[in-house]
């Protein structure tokens, strides 16, 4: 790496602090974040080195921007970094990627009236998740504890205390009622949802006293059946957060983590015990993580790990030997959140040590079948493809084109990528086709191939084994016309759907495979995914163009704020079904209704 690189002079100006540095490319687009106990020492180390890992050194190459945020110690330091890198996801960190979704419990923290329940999705949607949970019998115990001694909503009604009479779950004490008025209020309500948030997070030290002094209340008053409520539901906090003080080795909980990479994928493999039995297993596999260090991967997936998953046990043992500051930073922060110590160790005789080879035992396996049988596969597919077209090489990156429009309105193009024996969704891409007017395919798909292979040409980017053109000769023809005019030479066929005729280019007659080879599936698969792609942007974007056209037709909306509204809520369907407290809240009071009321044309507002 070059010492002129242009962020030289900005890591010399970092401060010699902990804290936290992010790497961002020119756009603004977040490329790294790190952690560190001397900010300049650590940012600077990333300049002037050429034996940085090639995956850093890539980072750095693209990295325009630098910036600090100072902590006041180390710890500090490593819980933001790992909210940063949860919430931002930037592109070269190792970013946690779970094999299989597990049950979450959601508290809609951004609705006026939260309501709890199991979810296997998460978003960034502002609201509050807790979880994973290792199986559904612990989220469903801590869902009815939810319910029976927080009494917080399940239902999913809207909330306007206009319900003449309360549902059954208020009558069995599981709901406090805010669906009818004067059962009770916002505050007591509140009050309820904060004592869930606590609960739920693990925060047992900061619930009691609230619950206590509520018990009290509730028994100064005379409300004895509120306090009897508190009283267990105290009971209840006080024996889920009574810590294990003693321990056997090789028994009690523990959960076991192991890592096996061939220098390009990764995976891990986590074992959790409990009680001194196995209960689960779950695997992460990583793509394209390049020669990231074991021992960092592990660290930087265990805090991510622990980050979304609140049952913290007393053990952690590692199949390799972490850092001795990044093992005392780990178990500072697990101690710190499980409110009791943590012991983190990579064992090396004795049961813990034959569990830990266990994991590792099923980390290289979980591998095989994810990375080395596909790759298999996928080699067979590359050259069975090349066989089909007669090819003097396999086909290891295929790219296929297809157009969609409206009577040849918003007319969109596709360009869906297949890599290496599946679909690389990442690489996708789609055109808005500017310079044809009307319907006219093939001037459609010269536009949208031309402006593809341009771009590829210019940045020295890899150019694709095959180029796949949904429709017959025609659009063969258009897109050929295209390549040869940027001065490139590609393979390239068309499929049409007709009759799954595969045409080439100069031949008479298509080349008909048999509907059951491998070669030709992969090409329908390929072709049908350039069609569905093409459909969605098309439809996306003749939604937006038709309700932005009758927004700014609504009297106080002009273009911008007309973008603004599409921008916030995502889609005409969304927009078209926001209430009017919704609209209320991104426009205002008067032009949300009045919007509210033009998109409803004869309904009424309460």
């Amino acid at each position: 790496m070059v010492e002129k690189h242009p962020l030289l002079e900005r890591a010399h100006e970092a401060p010699e602090s902990p804290g936290v540095y992010r790497f961002r490319d020119a756009k603004g687009v977040e490329l790294y974040v790190g952690k560190a106990r001397n900010l300049r020492r650590r940012v600077l180390s990333y300049f002037g080195r050429s034996d940085l890992p090639e995956r850093t050194l890539a980072m750095v190459a693209r990295a325009r921007k630098l910036n600090f945020t100072v902590t006041a110690s180390e710890v500090e330091a490593f819980i933001l970094e790992n909210n940063l890198i949860k919430r931002l996801r930037p592109r070269f960190n190792v970013l946690l990627r779970d094999d299989k979704t597990y049950p979450y419990i959601k508290l809609t923290t951004g609705e006026e009236w939260p309501r709890v329940f199991l979810t296997r999705r998460v978003s960034d949607d502002g609201h509050t998740y807790f979880g994973p949970f290792m199986g559904q019998r612990m989220a469903r115990r801590l869902m009815d504890l939810a319910r029976t001694h927080f009494q917080v909503r399940t239902c999913h009604i809207e909330i306007d205390g206009k319900l003449p009479r309360p549902c059954l779950y208020y009558h069995m004490k599981a709901c406090l009622g805010p669906c009818v008025d004067g059962l009770t209020d916002a505050a007591a309500y509140a009050g309820a949802v904060d004592e869930l948030k606590l609960f739920l997070g693990g925060r047992h030290r900061e619930l009691l006293p609230r619950l206590e002094t509520s018990m009290w209340a509730a028994s100064e008053s005379e409300n004895f059946e509120l306090a009897s409520r508190y009283r267990d539901l105290i009971a209840v906090v006080r024996r889920l957060g009574e810590p294990q003080d003693v321990e056997q080795p090789g028994r009690g909980d523990a959960d076991v983590f192991a890592v096996f990479t061939d220098g390009e994928h990764a995976t891990v493999c986590v074992l959790p015990y409990r009680e001194g039995k196995l209960v689960d297993k779950r695997e992460f596999h990583f793509e394209g993580v390049g020669d990231v260090g074991m021992a960092e991967l592990l660290t930087s997936f265990t805090a991510q790990y622990y980050g979304a998953n609140p049952a913290i046990p007393r053990t952690v043992e590692t199949s390799v030997d972490l850092d001795e500051d990044d093992r005392e930073l780990l178990r500072s922060w697990l101690a710190h959140r499980r409110e009791a110590a943590v012991d983190v160790a990579a064992p090396k005789r004795g049961p813990r040590a034959r569990r830990v080879s266990l994991a590792r035992d099923n980390a290289r396996a979980a591998f095989d079948l994810r990375f080395r049988a596909p790759r298999s596969q996928a080699q067979h597919l590359a050259r069975r493809l090349g066989d089909a077209l007669a090819l003097d090489n396999p086909v290891q990156h295929m790219e296929c084109f297809d157009i969609s429009h409206s009577g040849g309105k918003d007319t969109t193009a596709s360009c869906v990528v297949w890599r290496q024996g599946r679909m690389d969704k990442r690489a996708y891409r789609s055109f808005h086709i500017r310079s044809v007017e009307g319907v006219d395919d093939f001037a459609s798909m010269s536009e949208a191939v031309t402006r593809r292979y341009r771009r590829l040409r210019d940045e020295g980017a890899e150019l694709p084994d095959l180029v796949l053109i949904d429709g017959g000769v025609g659009q063969l023809n258009a897109a050929m016309a295209a390549v040869d005019s940027l001065g490139l030479e590609l393979v390239m066929a068309g499929l049409a759907k007709r009759e799954e005729e595969l045409w080439l280019p100069g031949a008479s007659e298509p080349l008909r495979l048999d509907p059951s080879d491998p070669a030709h599936l992969v090409l329908r698969q390929a072709r049908d995914e350039a069609h569905r792609f093409a459909v969605s942007r098309h439809r996306k974007r003749r939604s937006k163009r038709t309700l932005a056209t009758e927004l700014i037709n609504v009297p106080g909306i002009g273009p911008g704020r007309a973008r603004e509204l599409l921008q916030k809520f995502g889609s005409v369907r969304d927009v078209q079904q926001a209430t009017v407290e919704e609209l209320q809240r991104a426009v205002g009071p008067r032009l949300g209704r009045h919007l509210w009321q033009h998109l409803h044309a004869g309904e009424n507002v309460e």
